[in-house]
């Protein structure tokens, strides 16, 4: 059964008249806009305020909780209490001492109340509490009717129950249970005795029908001192969605100059909306953007788009690179998931930039512009119970300025596949995996593929050992076009193909034991474990590569039953995996505290399937008759300590391969501090080190050094060479309070492969329950510095 549209996530929206007027918060802009979170396809507003640093509010102290909130507050009994009660004339009443009225939700506490039973009016002295389903206040005094839900307060403090909004007022006037207003009032998400930040307005609407706040006659204090005043402001009380502008990207880059762009929130209907982003960079010109959404009972997507009709910096680009840069700069994204039957649903992703250096010109995202390859794809995928399949297509766009047209990967236009599992007789598994893609390109060799693997499983599992047979044939098959267009000698049919068998066992065990370290229990596990994999040669130089790519040497790979990814070349084997893995786990909490695991292939025969050369011959065949040595070390000292490490070791060669160690501690209230070293023989050596170190209450510096020490890759641009150098460095600071969060953060790091460099300087300010203002970084910090929080 279909559910009923369910509405868009909602954004926070804030209205400013003289919005424009803003001056400029930060320098340096190249972050992503928005304040939203991705989930699926949509945005939702982001990850609520962290309100642990805040103080209990004093005026929860007289909080009544338990109060109903449902029903008709005008059809509730209404119940009048004190300690004393005197009348007149059976209509007047005269309450003292704890003198309260409930009815429902409502509930005014004072002194003294005098209460009319015949028009409901009353008059409260202080101290004077008052309470409903949604706000909470103190008072002087107060007046006002039960009956019409009328209530006038002086000297007003206020709290909102539902969410940390706070102020004070010299009056407020309650004319319904869901509309205040409030003169020359307060409005502040921070403690009542600490306001870091308020709006002051001569009148301010509370108006939690609708979700909003709205002020005329605002300034904006920040630890008192005005900083903006507004003639009108609209603000959001909770999470509900309303028109009107979102928060200002404000910043500064050596590539567009002043940057400024105002996104505009249009809330067409409960399940779709859209945003219209005009975004002013005065080196470069006005670019218009903008997002729709949309949410239905079988479909979610988004649609985003920016145009920048001319482009003034374009010019000076094509002088400076030599490259054509179009005038006109464009870039779209649209992704869509749509339900058409229980077992079938529709995936569109389709990406597409006007150049290669939009990205490099525009990306506001702190990782946008290492962006090198722009995939789309858009596919019809269906399941079952022992079945998956997909028809659909992939393509690639080349978006660095650095690589050739060349290495732009195939078109896989169409692709199709079918994946089976079917167990039958509690013991086999009979499983297929097959695809068909039709490859194209531009430039080079064109054709279709099919490939099947067939096998049958017979998996024996048991708490101390398991044995996992498997047996199977692989066919692949091909029908090429002009053979003229590969550039390799050694094809020479356009129709070649290969069958090959695979046999593999897969064996382990698993031993434990009990250890006393004084009185902690702890338990030691030994998992020896045994992979047999048995393919014959097939000679497959005459078949081409399309997609395909020999897998980086690692432990987990020793069991893989083919050292390729994708289905151009299998390998041929004739060996055998020994591996042994050992654990330490503490009984009293579970946690694994040691894991150490060491491994070798041996091969039997020589490794003769390989990858053509740049000359279209295969590399020479593997003649040694094992492989690196592959440890992996994982411990975890404590709760706050761990140390991994990665290491390969080439008896052939007897040097390191590959060496990889990373250390990290925490300590304190969210500090962290990791240092890594990596190497990988002919390719890199890079150490790393980031850090968040508290150094005081709400106070915390954050930062990172990547250095390459040489670069054995480096492209003849490249004005370092192959020497060491910085790939990227970063230092900030970052303060936060109950309500209030702010971050700096300088930046210098290699933009692309021909070792250009970029620096930037991101400021971003947070009133939390408001919003914020500046470059998002904290998501580029919890990518960069592991631990971040």
């Amino acid at each position: 059964m279909l559910s009923k549209p369910r509405p868009c996530p909602p954004r926070r929206c804030l209205a400013l008249a003289v919005l424009l007027a803003l001056p400029a918060l930060a320098p340096a802009a190249e972050d992503d806009a928005g304040t939203q979170c991705q989930i699926g396809v949509l945005k939702c507003p982001k990850k609520p305020a962290d309100w642990g640093m805040c103080g209990k509010n004093d005026l929860l102290d007289f909080y009544v909780p338990g109060l109903p909130v449902e029903g008709d507050r005008n059809k509730a009994e209404r119940t009048i209490n004190a300690l004393k009660v005197n009348s007149t004339d059976k209509s007047h009443y005269t309450l003292e001492g704890n003198a309260e009225i409930r009815q429902l939700d409502l509930f005014v506490h004072a002194q003294k109340i005098t209460y009319d039973t015949e028009t409901t009016d009353f008059t409260a002295e202080g101290p004077v509490t008052y309470q409903d389903r949604s706000l909470l206040m103190s008072a002087t005094n107060a007046r006002g009717n039960t009956d019409l839900d009328r209530c006038t307060l002086d000297g007003a403090r206020y709290q909102l129950i539902e969410a940390r909004g706070n102020g004070i007022a010299q009056v407020v006037v309650m004319d319904d249970p869901d509309h205040a207003k409030l003169t020359s009032a307060t409005y502040s998400t921070c403690n009542p005795g600490d306001q870091q930040w308020a709006f002051a307005a001569r009148e301010l609407d509370i108006d939690r029908a609708e979700g909003v706040g709205r002020g005329h006659g605002v300034t904006l204090r920040i630890h008192n001192v005005p900083v903006f005043w507004f003639p009108y402001i609209r603000f959001a009380l909770d999470d509900r969605r309303a028109s009107g502008f979102l928060y200002p990207d404000i910043g500064y880059s050596n590539r567009r100059g002043f940057d400024f762009s105002l996104p505009y929130y249009f809330n067409l209907a409960p399940n779709y909306d859209a945003t219209l982003t005009p975004r002013i960079m005065t080196d470069r010109g006005l670019m218009m953007g903008g997002e729709f959404r949309y949410l239905t009972d079988s479909s979610a997507g988004v649609f985003d788009a920016e145009y920048l009709a001319h482009d003034n910096g374009a010019a000076q680009e094509r002088i400076d690179y030599g490259t054509p840069v179009p005038d006109q700069r464009w870039w779209y994204k649209f992704k869509d998931t749509t339900s058409l039957s229980p077992n079938w649903f529709a995936t569109i992703d389709l990406n597409r930039v006007s150049d290669d250096r939009y990205f490099e010109d525009f990306g506001r995202g702190l990782y946008t512009t290492a962006i090198s390859l722009l995939p789309s794809s858009a596919y019809l995928n269906g399941h079952g119970d022992w079945w998956t399949a997909s028809i659909g297509g992939d393509s690639y766009q080349i978006t660095d300025p650095t690589l050739s047209n060349i290495y732009e990967p195939y078109r896989r236009l169409p692709r199709a596949t079918l994946n089976i599992d079917k167990p039958f007789g509690g013991l086999f598994e009979a499983e297929l995996d097959s695809e068909f893609v039709a490859f194209d390109k531009d430039q080079g060799l064109t054709g279709q593929r099919i490939d099947l693997y067939p096998h049958l499983d017979m998996p024996i599992e048991a708490a101390g050992y398991f044995l996992r047979p498997e047996i199977g044939y692989r066919y692949t098959s091909y029908n090429l076009d002009d053979l003229q267009d590969s550039g390799n000698p050694l094809l020479t049919s356009k129709h070649p193909h290969r069958g090959v068998p695979i046999f593999s066992l897969d064996a382990g065990l698993v031993f434990e034991r009990d250890l006393h370290f004084g009185d902690e229990q702890w338990t030691q596990t030994l998992e020896p474990r045994a992979y047999y994999l048995r393919v014959p040669y097939r000679n497959q130089d005459d078949l081409p590569v399309f997609d395909t790519q020999e897998v980086p040497f690692t432990f987990g790979q020793m069991f893989r039953s083919n050292r390729f990814v994708g289905a151009d070349r299998q390998m041929d084997a004739n060996n055998l995996t020994l591996a042994m893995t050992t654990r330490l786990l503490e009984d009293s909490t579970g946690t694994e505290r040691v894991s150490a695991s060491l491994g070798q292939i041996r091969y039997f025969d020589d490794q003769r399937v390989q990858l053509p050369g740049p000359n279209g011959q295969p590399f020479a065949p593997t003649t040694y008759g094992g492989s690196a040595y592959a440890g992996e070390l994982d411990l975890h000292i404590s709760d706050h300590w761990r140390i991994v490490l990665d290491q390969q070791w080439n008896p052939n060669s007897h040097q390191t391969d590959l060496s990889t160690v990373g250390v990290q501690t925490r300590f304190g209230d969210g500090g962290v501090v990791n240092f890594s070293y990596r190497f990988r023989r002919d390719f890199l050596e890079q150490v790393d080190l980031t850090a968040a170190i508290p150094i005081a209450d709400g106070w915390r510096l954050v930062g990172r050094e990547n250095y390459a020490l040489n670069n054995p890759l480096a492209l003849p641009g490249d004005p370092h060479g192959k020497g060491g150098r910085t790939l990227e460095r970063f230092l900030g600071v970052e303060h936060e309070t109950c309500c209030v969060t702010w971050r700096v953060l300088a930046r210098h790091w290699i933009r692309d492969a021909e070792g250009n460099a970029d620096d930037a300087i991101y400021f971003e300010l947070e009133l939390k329950g408001l919003g914020s203002i500046g470059q998002k970084t904290d998501s580029f910090l919890r990518r960069a510095i592991l631990g971040y929080q």
